[in-house]
């Protein structure tokens, strides 16, 4: 009986059927996809923190307002990934136990610092720019919720990658002062940015069974590929250049060849020792911690409320 219910749920994968909370499913396919979805959603989460301190530091009121759009986006991000992984049966509440104990992870990329305004460009145009490129074959995912969670995400998320070009674009045609800055917020988000994607394909241990459930439509060195060419052309409108003595186009391969990986930081990123793990989630369980009023508060109401709608109806 099992195997058959395995055969059928494969069968609704391969004809592009969407597999729905309350259909069968494999318990390796549902932890898998609470993995990457709460994954996905702390990394919104904790996105927050890297631009949300440049609010009050943006240089006009525009630019201040247009960054807190995008954080208050990304906080939307999460809640609709969190609703999203909970219709798997896990509850909100042991998915934040997990982020803060470090036993889920986020995204590597938010463990870096953002030292001037040119990085809110650069984290615009290649942090978002990578997230649509991995995120926008996820709106084709195999798990209806997740799916439709991610149709607007990237809608988004589009709106971020070009706020973050402009801010770029705008400073390349500055002073030289404001160029050296977004060439060097370039420097340093560029590697961190091709490491967003993940391991390479044959260190990646969920990769193989993502794509035969397609959770995932393409591997972590084909997305990564095409965020490299894409963006090996884009830097040519700034004027500016990545940082990659190795960056070359391949005529034989129609693509651009690249320099090594450090995975040796990837993996350190990833392990907690980057340079602000412990920050990053510091900052989270402080909110965690200090929202517990606020948390009882809005349960109390919502007994009360409960209460008098059962004393109506009888």
């Amino acid at each position: 009986m099992e195997k058959n219910l395995e055969e059928i749920f494969q069968d609704k994968i391969d004809k592009e059927i969407k597999i729905e909370p309350k259909d069968w499913m494999p318990e390796k396919y549902r932890q898998t996809l609470i993995r990457q979805i709460s994954q996905h959603a702390h990394s919104e989460i904790v996105g927050m923190l890297p631009e949300g301190n440049w609010i009050t530091r943006a240089p006009n009121l525009r630019r201040k307002a247009i960054l807190l759009a995008k954080v208050q986006d990304e906080a939307g991000h999460g809640l609709y990934l969190y609703s999203a992984a909970e219709t798997l049966g896990i509850s909100r509440d042991e998915m934040y136990a997990q982020l803060h104990s470090g036993k889920a992870k986020y995204s590597s990329i938010f463990n870096y610092p953002t030292l001037t305004w040119a990085d809110i460009g650069a984290i615009g145009w290649l942090v978002d720019g990578a997230a649509i490129m991995n995120q926008v074959p996820l709106c084709r995912s195999s798990f209806g919720p997740y799916a439709r969670a991610m149709v607007r995400v990237c809608k988004e998320e589009s709106f971020h990658q070009r706020q973050g070009f402009e801010i770029l674009l705008t400073l390349s045609k500055g002073t030289a002062a404001q160029r050296a800055m977004a060439q060097d917020a370039i420097n340093r988000w560029w590697w961190p940015s091709v490491m967003m994607f993940g391991p390479k394909d044959d260190e990646s241990p969920n990769t193989i069974l993502s794509m035969k459930w397609k959770i995932k439509r393409f591997t972590n060195d084909e997305l990564r590929q095409k965020f490299v060419d894409i963006c090996a052309e884009q830097v040519k409108i700034l004027g500016l250049s990545l940082p990659d003595k190795d960056l070359k186009w391949n005529a034989a391969t129609n693509h651009y060849d690249f320099g090594a990986i450090n995975w040796d930081e990837f993996w350190q990123v990833v392990q907690g020792n980057g340079p602000c793990n412990k920050q990053r989630l510091d900052t989270r369980r402080k909110a965690w911690e200090e929202g517990a009023w606020v948390r009882e508060a809005a349960n109390a109401h919502a007994e009360k409320r409960a209460k008098r709608k059962a004393v109506k109806a009888a």
